[in-house]
This record gives C-alpha cells, sequence and structure tokens, in this order.
C-alpha cells in the first residue's frame, strides 16, 4: 500500500511495515507528533545531545509518509523567502548567518547518512536554474546580484554564461542560468526512513498509526491515549490543519511529481546533469527535478490549485491535469524524452505560512514547541530546524540557537473564503505571468504585483 504513494516509497529496498501504534497513555520527557523530517532530526539531535532523555514520536501513518517521504529530494540551500527578505527582517548579518547556517545543514546530511549508514544516495552537485527567456535571465541576474549585495559570495551563487549553462545540462532555449553550489540532490524516502530507524537505536519510541488529535500544556491527545511531556513538539507542517485549532496556522498547497523509466545512456548524455545537479528554470510557477541514482529524470511542479477549507484530497495526488502539464513541460527542457515512459505520478501537500517565512519556536512556559514553515524547501531547512529544536529543548547554546527565524510567528491565514480566493489568485498570477512572459520575454507585471503582495 506505503509503496504506492511515490516513486521513492516504490524504490525503497524491502517492504513498509508499520510500527506499534502507541498501546495506552505513556509519559516522557519530549513528545514529538510528526516522523517526518522535523520531527525525526529533532529526535536524532536530542538523543546524541542528552542520551537520557526519553523521546516519543508519534505518526499517524508512517515514518516518511508525507512530504519528507514524498518531495523533489532536493537538500537545498534556500528557504521559501530570500536572503534578501531576511534582512529585511533582521540584519544582512544575521542573514548571512542563517544561510550559512542551512549551507551547514545540506553537508551534515550528507555527513550523518554516512556516519549512520543511510544510503540516501547523497550528491552535492548543486544546482542550476536555467533563463529560458529574457524575463527569467533579467529575474535570475537581478536575484544573484541581491544575494550578493546582502553578503553572499560567487562560490555560494552565481551566474553562469550560455555555454557554462549548456555544458551543466542540455535543456532547450538556454540564455545563461543560476548556480547554486549549496545544494545535494538526495532519495528522501531512503533518508527518512533511514533516520526512523538510526533513531529507534539510539533509544527513541516510535508509534506510527497513531494520529495526534490536540496538544496542551504537557500533554498529546490521540486516539489510543495520552502522551504527557515536559515537552512537546509539533512537526506536522502541510498536515498541522489536522490538530484542534491549528486549521489556519499554515496552508497546505499540492506539488506533483514524475518519474521516467530509467533512461538509456544515450540519453542521458544528450541531458547531460552528470552531476546529479538538480535543476529548474527561472518561471514564477516553480518547477524543480533531479537525476536519480539509477538514471531517471525525477521531475515535479506546483499549479494544482489551493482546495477550500485546506482540504486534502488523495486523489490529486494520483492523477490530475498538473501531472500531464509537468509531464508536457519535461518534454520541453528535454525532447529527447519525448519516447521515455513515465512509471510513477505522484503527489503531496507541503505547508506554507502566510508570511513565508519558516519558524523554529520553543515557549517555555507552556512547554509547547514547532517548526516548520517551509514552503517546499524543507530537506535541509528541517535538518537545520530539528537541531536547532534539540538544542533550545535542552538550553544547549549554539550559533544555531539565536538565529532571526527562531521565535518568529508567522500570522494566520485569513478565514474562508477570503483564504481560497487569495490563494487561487496568486497560482493563476504567477501560472498567466510566465505565460506573458514567455510571449514577451518582458517581466510580467501581475507577477510583479504579486511579489509586493506577498512581502
Amino acid at each position: 500500500m506505503y509503496s504506492q504513494l511515490s516513486f521513492w516509497h516504490d524504490s525503497l529496498p524491502g517492504s513498509i511495515d508499520q510500527r506499534p501504534a502507541l498501546p495506552g497513555d505513556r509519559d516522557c520527557d519530549v513528545a514529538i507528533i510528526g516522523a517526518g523530517f522535523t520531527g525525526l532530526w529533532a529526535a536524532y539531535h536530542l538523543a546524541r545531545i542528552d542520551p537520557t532523555l526519553r523521546i516519543i514520536v508519534l505518526e499517524r501513518d508512517v515514518a516518511g509518509f508525507g512530504a519528507s517521504g514524498r518531495n523533489g529530494g532536493w537538500a537545498l540551500g534556500e528557504y521559501g523567502v530570500s536572503p534578501m527578505d531576511i534582512a529585511r527582517a533582521s540584519s544582512p548579518g544575521l542573514a548571512v548567518r542563517q544561510m550559512r547556517a542551512l549551507f551547514d545543514a545540506v553537508d551534515d546530511i550528507g555527513r550523518v547518512a554516512a556516519a549512520e549508514g543511510i544510503d540516501c544516495h547523497f550528491a552535492k552537485g548543486g544546482s542550476i536554474s536555467w533563463a529560458r527567456n529574457r524575463a527569467q535571465l533579467t529575474r535570475l541576474t537581478a536575484g544573484v546580484s541581491a544575494r550578493h549585495a546582502v553578503g553572499l559570495t560567487t562560490e555560494d551563487i552565481s551566474m553562469l554564461g550560455p555555454d557554462e549553462a549548456w555544458a551543466v545540462g542540455n535543456a532547450t532555449d538556454i540564455l545563461g542560468a543560476r548556480f547554486m553550489a549549496h545544494v545535494a540532490a538526495v532519495h528522501p524516502a531512503r533518508l527518512v526512513r533511514g533516520l526512523a530507524d538510526v533513531v529507534e537505536r539510539l533509544g527513541v519510541t516510535v508509534h506510527e498509526g497513531t494520529a495526534a488529535l490536540s496538544t496542551s500544556k504537557g500533554a498529546v491527545l490521540t486516539k489510543h491515549g495520552t502522551v504527557t511531556a515536559e515537552i512537546v513538539v509539533r512537526a506536522t507542517e502541510g498536515y498541522t490543519r489536522d490538530l484542534a485549532g491549528q486549521r489556519r496556522a499554515v496552508a497546505p498547497f499540492y506539488s506533483l511529481m514524475v518519474a521516467t523509466e530509467p533512461l538509456a545512456p544515450d540519453v542521458l548524455d544528450e541531458i547531460g546533469l552528470a552531476a546529479r545537479p538538480t535543476f529548474a528554470d527561472g518561471r514564477n510557477m516553480t518547477i524543480y527535478g533531479q537525476r536519480t541514482a539509477d538514471g531517471r529524470l525525477a521531475f515535479g511542479g506546483r499549479g494544482a490549485p489551493y482546495l477550500f477549507g485546506s482540504r486534502i484530497d488523495p486523489a490529486v495526488e494520483r492523477a490530475s491535469p498538473v501531472h500531464d502539464r509537468i509531464i508536457k513541460t519535461l518534454h520541453e527542457l528535454f525532447p529527447v524524452l519525448a519516447g521515455a515512459e513515465i512509471t510513477h505520478r505522484w503527489g503531496g501537500v507541503l505547508g506554507i505560512p502566510r508570511d513565508w517565512f519558516p519558524s523554529v519556536v520553543l515557549d517555555r512556559n507552556t512547554g509547547l514547541a514547532h517548526a516548520g514553515g517551509y514552503a517546499g524547501d524543507g530537506v535541509a531547512a528541517a535538518k537545520l530546524a530539528g537541531h536547532t529544536l534539540a538544542e533550545l529543548i535542552t538550553g544547549t547554546h549554539s550559533e544555531r540557537t539565536d538565529l532571526p527565524w527562531v521565535g518568529h510567528e508567522s500570522r494566520r491565514w485569513a478565514p474562508e473564503p477570503f483564504r481560497w480566493l487569495g490563494i487561487n489568485s496568486g497560482l493563476w498570477a504567477a501560472r498567466s505571468g510566465d505565460r506573458a512572459e514567455a510571449r514577451t520575454g518582458r517581466p510580467s507585471r501581475r507577477v510583479e504585483l504579486l511579489h509586493r503582495l506577498l512581502h
């Protein structure tokens, strides 16, 4: 059953068997809701910092069921907000510190995976975003310049000319590209499932098939019993809406993906991407892809409409017209794929806060903590967030514990129908703006308006 969630789940070695559910009321030091990247990295670092802690992780389905197991596999050195946004909320110096902490987290994923024996196909090949029309080139160039003005360097992020960009990957209509160095491709389900096994070896208890219903000071209520704890961590991202009182905390956005069959050597030679950099282009409606370790292209994009009332519909994940648009876009990027079989279609929800600003929060007075709001850029950010949560909980001061996202609280989303109207209007503006830019080569005014509204 779980193998049908995504290509990543389908390509896991062995079967996916659900761990035992919570057997009744239990007491511990730290209770964590959600066995995705945030919750499991928090458990991992808590157990490493203080092996005496009694830690329970509660998961509604199985570890890696949600976005952590279904995403594009980008351990990305960027957040849902830009370094410039972080600088405006704090200072350029703090923004650079926030970025460098994330760059370190990318590398730390690779170090921990190697040390703990997690074969997650980690490949730090950077990330390329091609400019395929003049508007995209203008936007990407301006973004790189703005990041340099904040304090990042050409070793972190740079613009490539057409020939340099083509040498990385042979997409169509290349005018140039942005290259980000601090990005790794991973097999996300291997990483999250491996991490669940590791934390269990470290003494953490993981209960699957156990849905949390609500949280309060010192307690998590589930259908199977109540877990009492000094600290309760919410690490539920797009599924936060299922907890009592949290319907408007983050909005679940759909992101959908496809995977090709393993490609012939001559097709891979034509495409390039030999170092396994992740890839995209400079459009407004996000697309993302990677060349997998077994020689496929896994490729996805946004664009599925937000569902009224923050509804989640598994039918959207399995078959959507957006999947067809994603395949068409992939063929536009790489016409050599026209005859390749698409073997998998899937998707899932990511969590977006109203200001797109991720956060790590611990309230000592209530013992309630949470982290998330990654807006689809969570593989590496969740590593940093989990590490930071563990340090905050244990009172361990580090270079992470005073970063700008620590203590940040986003405003709640508007009630319906305003939430539905606002979000889907933004999606329409991004899609129509991309069509206009492809025709004219000039940045779209409606996209500029969208950016002003978001910031």
